[in-house]
């Protein structure tokens, strides 16, 4: 704020100091440009996170929105504009049947306190680069109730926007991202609904403005009928610097998912495990669930926080004990359930070094008739070494495999057996093709 004083300098009045962005810093400029990398959406996945960890809870006795409705008006204002759209109906039907799905879901979250103040409109537009890492700007303030949602509502716009526009390997490493780090897997099953949504949004504003360009001589153009794929995975929309999306199809087409699926990484710590899931995670438009991250989340210790640092849990052994394993696959286990059952590729994240923990994963697939795949990470012992000393010096990762554990899992591993089947080897010594190795999994 900046005092405005009269000629005795005193304040009469205040006026708020705007600041310039620089030209070429918004998310959706820096992405035409081909600006924007994977270090961005890390941190920018991180400032969402902690924004919405630290935004007002909306009261479970406050009126809350109802998505499901906001969803229909949207829906209805473009058939108003469209009407001879022949998208709009199975869009429309989709729509209703979904909200009445997830109705008693979306109650539940509210009286959880899970709906929170959120920003509302967090397309790429809106998203600028500042002081080196993207921040949101322009948030919904004329409407409250556009405001004060899930906060996988608010996340599905970027991650929408991003498929929209070519980059589901963005989209799914910001959720992917955003999930470590909220934690929020319970949310997922209405992250579909959401995404749809958002992506009428993004519609209805693209025809208004076409309207507009109309009235002022301009020609609207012409839906494109459906979108590209973006890979083996969820399709998306245009490619980058290409014409804007057409954000109708996108929504058409995140209403047809892949078939979920489930797959289990497996190997020794530093055989590069996390990397491929994470590659997998872009390629596929899988979610995963990553066991160093969830095992610190069951002591309270956020993904990077180190557990050696906390005199308690030092003195009780730490956080890798054999009690700490079985509490942290069982929690693997319980959300991976419902994941699945939301309808996404899950991928779980962890050694599985025991042969009873992978039989638990493959009898969670099998009891929903799904697909089930070992991925198994391959090294050369040196460099499983290397890898670990290396992770440890950076400090940017959960886990803290050093080389007291590497050599206890090397002594107590169960391999794999010949009867365990649907396992695809990768040696992670050298150069994988990702989007291959994705290929392979959802065509199993």
């Amino acid at each position: 704020m900046q005092p405005l004083c009269d000629a005795a300098g005193a304040v009469v009045d205040w006026a708020v100091r705007m600041r310039q962005f620089p030209a070429g810093a918004l998310a959706s400029e820096l992405l035409a440009a081909g600006r924007l990398d994977a270090a961005a959406i890390d941190s920018l996945a991180q400032t969402l996170a902690d924004f919405h960890r630290a935004a007002p809870v909306l009261a479970a006795a406050a009126p809350a929105a109802d998505a499901g409705a906001t969803a229909l008006a949207v829906l209805d204002q473009l058939a108003a504009l469209a009407p001879v759209d022949a998208r709009l109906a199975p869009l429309r039907a989709w729509t209703v049947a979904d909200a009445a799905r997830l109705a008693p879901f979306w109650a539940a979250r509210h009286a959880a306190g899970q709906l929170r103040e959120c920003h509302g409109d967090l397309h790429l537009a809106n998203l600028v680069a500042l002081d080196g890492r993207l921040t949101a700007f322009d948030c919904i303030e004329f409407d409250p109730a556009l405001r004060w949602i899930d906060p996988q509502a608010d996340l599905a716009f970027p991650v929408m926007d991003l498929i929209a526009h070519g980059r589901a390997d963005l989209g799914f490493r910001l959720l992917d991202g955003w999930l470590q780090a909220s934690g929020d897997f319970a949310g997922v099953a209405a992250l579909r609904f959401h995404l749809v949504a958002r992506a009428t949004v993004r519609a209805l504003v693209a025809r208004l403005a076409a309207a507009d360009g109309a009235g002022r001589g301009a020609e609207p153009s012409a839906p494109s009928g459906d979108a590209p794929d973006a890979g083996p995975g969820l399709a998306s929309g245009a490619e980058p610097g290409a014409a804007p999306p057409d954000y109708l199809a996108v929504a058409a087409r995140l209403t047809r998912p892949a078939a979920p699926r489930l797959l289990i990484t497996h190997g020794l710590s530093g055989a590069g495990k996390s990397r491929l899931a994470l590659q997998l995670v872009e390629q596929a438009g899988a979610l995963r669930l990553r066991s160093d991250v969830e095992r610190k989340r069951l002591f309270g210790l956020a993904p990077l926080a180190s557990s050696r640092a906390d005199a308690a849990l030092a003195g009780a052994s730490g956080i890798y004990t054999p009690q700490a394993t079985r509490a942290t696959f069982d929690r693997l286990l319980a959300l991976a359930g419902p994941a699945l059952d939301a309808g996404w590729p899950v991928i779980v994240d962890a050694a599985f070094l025991r042969r009873a923990e992978r039989d638990a994963f493959r009898a969670l697939a099998a009891g929903r008739a799904l697909p089930f795949a070992i991925l198994d990470c391959r090294a050369d012992p040196a460099l499983l070494g290397a890898r670990l000393a290396a992770r440890a010096a950076a400090g940017n990762d959960p886990s803290e495999a050093d080389a007291a554990v590497l050599a206890r899992q090397q002594a107590t591993q169960e391999a794999l057996a010949p009867d365990e089947a649907g396992v695809i080897a990768v040696d992670s010594g050298g150069a994988v093709d990702a989007a291959a190795l994705a290929r392979r999994w959802l065509a199993g």
